[in-house]
């Protein structure tokens, strides 16, 4: 295939692993997603409706179950239907598609986690501050730049890559990713190897923002009891989310940057898929069960429901 124009179809051969346990698999993606959507929908419905709960923290945790559902949907119907199809391809306009909601996906999350971060730090650090520096106003402000900043970043490197001209239509993955089809280009990319690493090098910026924000976070809790008291309810939460996205995302560049061929297919495909699978069902499970308030929310919902169903049946 001389040139872009001509890839009409990309072959996935990370599916050549999954041929013997295709039902198994395809019966586990099902599960997977179903708990996503509803451990990620639950808790997006219980801040939405509960006005106690549309504080920035909240918010916060809000746009980070909506990006897990984003990303997801990226991922899991295309997935699914794969695992059952004998043959294993996604268009050319699909895969450019998928490159930029997956990616997007964990784009959103590093920026909502710096916010969060930001957040916890006004909270504990300022907390007179607190309410005129986090306003609503703001708020929405950064909500909105979580997600513009990323999806500016994704379209400059979809349209970088869809420039390429390809001399292969063969990914050794389980979906598209970027890195997968600059490596099939004839030419020169370098254009996408520096924006690529600009693009790292800004989402590492934050992941630096957040452990400096941690620093400052934990010398103001040590101080008194109600500073420990914050830091452990609102703070730990959000680091457990911040290791399980780095620890997914670390995997996965380094499977698509110095992946071996040695390394069995099944390994490198769960190295592949894990920054999509773990921390979509993780974080709304930490934040549901540590956060306080939306955990007896929650509860309470539960409650009113079965009290509402035993009803219906007495009648």
């Amino acid at each position: 295939m001389s040139n872009a124009s001509s890839i009409v179809l990309f072959s996935l051969s990370g599916f050549s692993a999954t041929v013997n346990y295709r039902v198994t698999l395809f019966s586990l993606t099902l599960l997977c997603y179903s708990l996503i959507i509803v451990a990620n929908g639950s808790l997006i419905l219980t801040i939405i409706l509960d006005q106690n709960l549309h504080e920035p923290m909240y918010i916060f945790v809000c746009n980070l179950c909506i990006s897990g559902l984003y990303g997801a949907a990226g991922f899991y119907p295309k997935f699914a239907y794969d695992l059952l199809s004998d043959i294993h391809v996604i268009s050319y306009v699909g895969c450019l598609l998928q490159v930029f909601v997956i990616y997007g996906y964990a784009k959103v999350d590093y920026s909502n986690l710096a916010l969060m971060a930001y957040d916890r730090y006004v909270a504990i650090c300022r907390p007179l501050e607190y309410h005129s520096v986090m306003s609503k106003q703001r708020t929405a402000v950064l909500v909105i730049l979580s997600w513009c900043v990323p999806v500016c970043c994704d379209i400059v490197l979809v349209t970088l890559t869809s420039t390429l001209t390809l001399c292969g239509s063969q990914i050794q993955k389980l979906y598209c990713e970027n890195w997968g089809i600059v490596k099939l280009a004839c030419g020169s990319t370098a254009a996408n190897s520096i924006v690529g690493i600009l693009i790292i090098s800004f989402y590492c910026a934050h992941v630096v923002f957040i452990v400096c924000s941690y620093v400052l976070l934990v010398k103001a809790g040590i101080r008194s009891r109600e500073g420990r008291r914050k830091f452990s309810q609102t703070c730990v939460p959000h680091l457990l989310c911040l290791l399980n996205v780095t620890a997914a995302l670390l995997f996965d560049l380094m499977y698509s940057r110095f992946g071996s061929n040695s390394i069995p297919q099944s390994l490198r495909n769960f190295m592949a898929i894990q920054f999509i699978m773990i921390p979509p069902i993780f974080n709304p499970i930490v934040y549901g069960l540590v956060l306080t308030k939306i955990r007896s929310r929650i509860i309470n919902f539960f409650i009113m429901a079965g009290q509402r169903c035993k009803m219906r049946l007495k009648v």
